[in-house]
């Protein structure tokens, strides 16, 4: 769609993944003529092609596919743990939006294309609660948020409802019930893991996933319901380069973006900016910002934009059962031709839950993944995959800054991303394996392998592949674990209640720029060891309902 440069919107909303799919949504329901600029190129009928049907066949490491992805400049995309060729066409092109890391690796899994990463995600929408909020008054690290759960809930609720998620009401204070339109469930095999695993640990609640339903219009359903109202313009193809700030008033007054394929600027008009483009683009985008009255990066009085980047600590186990051969599906949710259904297990964080508890480590980790869901073929064991994700502690030093020379295609300097491991992140990793390796074996599966991103352990390593695919496994484990691979990043612009302290208020508003909004992932306080995705999205409908009630 071309937009008309010369309206003046009453807001401007950066991004259309979880943040800006929910943030149009509540804005144009309130009644705003709102502006969404996305990156990335439209969706196509094309893009949702069902896969042709083919019989199962054992699980591969493949690195053909990972091949192709990597020669059509996806070098980095390619890298991702959770590797399916299909949905490598929404993630970026590696080689006109490059980064570069200072120190550790890092692995950024992006997403520029109309709905972001809300394509190529696994559909798990999980609350945060207290544990997550107030943490820092636990155990003294860091810093609490500004909000609690109470204040989220009604907008949990809100999203939850309006995306359809399916869960099931366990009770648990760290994993609070949400509102479902349907009954998740365990597999056989995973009920025969949450019966092994609570027996043996009975501080571990094995729980199904909570998912949202298929969108089968594709369209991200905030997007269509923005639309609906008539009040919604979506201009893709729209790189945007910086927000602009009117020197007289000192308030943001709208952004520049290069069309991604002509690279011609444009510039258009907004009484209010949201921005959604994700924690490290976000973070970005306000640095590059800069004005005579923001030198250090728009709305950074406080010097921590940047600063303080997050991801969840990844550790993997890969293996088979050969108890439950075969594979069962549940699917409460409508069925969906491209995507193969949604479902799994989960053991919410299980260490240091009420305070410390003598952990080597502060926080914890929780677990996610499937047994005996996956196609196989016929009487092959099932397949097991769990995946443990681990509280990274806030750390100044970890931070995104852009780099003094190189730019990406469209003429933007490039983030340099830091996210350096400190030693309770290794010892939380040293326990994630150990803890998945146990529960794997204590439930009778043949353990591949496990690992994190300190390395991979011992293991059969894929004993079907030849020596060649096994030795370049092993060579590629790390880069594929490396942090960014939870691909829960976060962090960066973080809320509080000091503007000494922080970026954002309690609100998502910036304490510099009271008519800018930042609600994505970068708002982030402390990560959790909860997907963070259900909260972005509670976040932002919180903060366009602020939004719209003060404009």
């Amino acid at each position: 769609m071309t937009t008309n440069l010369d309206q003046h919107y009453d807001a401007l909303v950066i991004g259309s993944g979880a943040a800006g799919s929910i943030a149009v949504k509540e804005l144009t329901e309130r009644g705003l003529d709102v502006l969404l600029l996305e990156a990335g190129r439209d969706l196509t009928p094309e893009d949702f092609t069902p896969p042709k049907p083919r019989p199962p066949k054992a699980m591969s490491i493949d690195l053909w596919g990972r091949a192709r992805d990597m020669l059509r400049g996806q070098y980095r995309q390619a890298r991702r743990a959770m590797f399916q060729t299909q949905k490598s066409r929404f993630l970026v092109n590696d080689i006109e939006a490059p980064y570069a890391c200072d120190g550790d690796d890092f692995l950024w899994i992006r997403g520029r294309i109309l709905g972001g990463r809300l394509h190529s995600y696994g559909r798990v929408l999980l609350r945060g609660s207290d544990h997550e909020f107030k943490a820092a008054s636990r155990d003294g690290h860091g810093e609490d948020w500004p909000i609690s759960y109470a204040d989220l809930a009604p907008y949990y609720d809100r999203v939850e409802e309006f995306m359809g998620v399916y869960g099931s009401a366990e009770g648990l204070d760290n994993l609070p019930d949400g509102h479902y339109c349907g009954q998740a469930e365990l597999s056989q095999a995973e009920q025969h893991f949450k019966a092994t695993v609570e027996a043996r640990w009975p501080g571990r609640h094995v729980v199904p996933w909570r998912y949202a339903a298929p969108n089968l219009g594709r369209v991200p359903l905030g997007i269509a319901a923005a639309r609906a109202t008539g009040r919604l313009t979506t201009q893709t193809d729209a790189v945007v380069s910086r927000i602009t700030v009117d020197a007289r008033t000192g308030r943001a007054d709208g952004a520049v973006f290069t069309d991604r394929l002509t690279k011609r600027e444009s510039r258009v008009y907004a009484d209010t900016v949201v921005l959604c483009a994700s924690a490290i683009e976000s973070v970005r985008l306000l640095l590059n910002s800069a004005t005579a009255a923001h030198p250090q990066g728009l709305a950074n009085s406080s010097g921590l934009l940047g600063h303080y980047l997050m991801d969840q600590t990844p550790s993997l186990l890969f293996g088979s059962d050969p108890n439950y051969p075969g594979s069962e599906v549940i699917n409460p949710a409508p069925d969906d031709p491209f995507y193969a259904p949604v479902g799994g297990c989960y053991i919410p964080q299980f260490a240091n839950v009420d305070g410390p508890d003598g952990s080597p480590f502060a926080r914890g980790w929780a677990v996610q993944g499937t047994v005996g869901r996956l196609p196989t073929p016929p009487g092959a064991p099932g397949v097991v995959g769990l995946m443990g994700f681990g509280e990274m502690l806030p750390s100044y030093d970890n931070r995104v800054t852009l780099h003094p020379r190189r730019k990406d295609a469209w003429g933007i300097p490039i983030p340099v991303i830091r996210m350096r491991v400190g030693d309770n992140e290794r010892a939380l990793m040293k326990a994630q394996v150990q803890g998945l390796r146990e529960m794997g074996e204590a439930a009778g599966y043949q353990v591949n392998f496990v690992g994190s991103t300190l390395g991979i352990g011992r293991g059969k390593l894929w004993p079907d592949a030849d020596p060649i695919s096994r030795l370049i496994f092993r060579f590629g484990f790390p880069m594929a674990l490396a942090m960014g691979a939870a691909i829960h990043e976060c962090g960066g612009a973080r809320m509080g209640s000091d503007p000494a302290r922080s970026v954002l208020n309690e609100w998502n508003q910036a304490w510099d720029v009271p008519n800018l909004y930042v609600t994505d992932g970068s708002c982030y306080v402390s990560n959790g060891a909860v997907g963070p995705t259900l909260t972005i999205m509670a976040l932002t409908a919180r903060a366009c309902e602020h939004l719209a009630q003060n404009q």
